[in-house]
């Protein structure tokens, strides 16, 4: 059990569920999105590209509104902009999307659930405790939780072999990666059928086999924080230059393979690489990595964001966000049409 510490453009094919063969249009094909925020959004598109009908649960009226206008301008824009996942047009897609402020009536008839709360333990636990008493034994429950594990909120309930974590990573329409993470009672057939309807719609699908906070890709990317803060605490290098680092070093490699490909493609192989690198990088290792911060001081912090507000101030963010996510999606666009040629 997990104990809490501190704190493709998709195709549209028949999903196969409970050995029926599901249009995107039947009822069994219908998917429940819980919380209407920027990560029920995505999903709520995803899904619509892939021809799904969708509903999407809110108990804020007034914030259900507001997310069908985003969902409806968003899908508008992507169009004009050429990153339309699906063959069907925007307008479409959007009318795939219905919302509802009843939770059961979004669950009712729905073969999967992804759950897009805030990512609060308790809060977790009221929400899927009230949807096992609407659930059935065939309904999928999946949680876009980003570092809380199912087992610390779905322990005790009537459909807990049912349920797991299905963690996107922001924002999912143009980062495909979903993490799934079963709790130590979850079907693993269940786990399969998960990760063959993420292909499907689009995303790319990695399976843990067992539980572990913080998952796969928080673990590897809090690493890279800690060493970061490290050098910038140091003097090292600027906030800039760390960052540098990334987008026009690490980053352009490992945007088309990981690092341990890179170590295997860098020698004659990895076992090759070990033998002549293994020495250097314990010894770095050894003589710069220091132990993991209980917290990230508030002092270096304040430095840090003074240095990026000279080019990036805190009213700006909003549009750097949507600068990134253009990158994004024409790195996504360039992966697509990469792949294409390489079949």
């Amino acid at each position: 059990m997990c104990i809490a510490g501190p704190k493709r453009f998709a195709v549209v094919r028949p999903f196969i569920y409970n050995n029926m063969a599901c249009s995107p249009s039947s009822k069994q094909g219908k998917v429940a999105i819980v919380g209407s925020g920027l990560i029920g959004q995505n999903w709520s598109m995803i899904f619509a590209g892939a021809g799904y009908h969708v509903t999407l649960y809110d108990t804020d009226m007034d914030q259900l509104m507001r997310a069908k206008t985003s969902i409806k301008s968003t899908l508008e824009q992507y169009e004009r902009d050429g990153y339309l996942r699906g063959k069907t047009t925007a307008v479409q897609q959007n009318a795939l999307v219905s919302t509802s402020s009843s939770l059961s009536e979004c669950l009712s008839d729905a073969f999967y659930v992804q759950e897009c709360v805030p990512e609060n333990l308790e809060l977790k636990k009221k929400v899927f405790k009230e949807m096992d008493t609407m659930a059935n034994k065939d309904m999928i429950l999946a949680s876009s939780s980003s570092c809380l594990c199912a087992s610390m909120f779905t322990e005790g309930l009537t459909h807990k072999s049912n349920m797991l974590v299905a963690h996107p990573i922001n924002p999912p329409y143009f980062i495909p990666l979903v993490e799934l993470v079963p709790a130590p009672w979850t079907n693993q057939e269940l786990v399969t059928r998960v990760r063959t309807l993420m292909e499907e719609i689009g995303q790319s699908p990695i399976t843990l086999r067992r539980e572990s906070l913080g998952f796969a890709l928080n673990r590897i990317q809090y690493a890279a924080i800690n060493e970061s803060w490290n050098m910038y605490q140091s003097g090292l290098l600027s906030a800039e230059d760390i960052d540098r680092v990334c987008h026009d070093g690490l980053g352009l490699r490992y945007a088309f393979i990981g690092p341990l490909e890179t170590m295997h493609l860098n020698a004659n192989g990895i076992a090759d690489y070990c033998e002549r690198y293994a020495e250097g990088a314990y010894n770095v290792q050894k003589e710069t990595f220091k132990p993991v911060p209980v917290m990230y001081d508030v002092e270096t912090a304040m430095k840090v964001q003074e240095e990026f507000s000279q080019t990036m101030p805190l009213d700006k963010l909003a549009e750097r966000r949507s600068w990134r996510d253009k990158r994004l999606a024409e790195i996504s666009k360039l992966k697509k049409t990469l792949e294409k040629e390489n079949k």
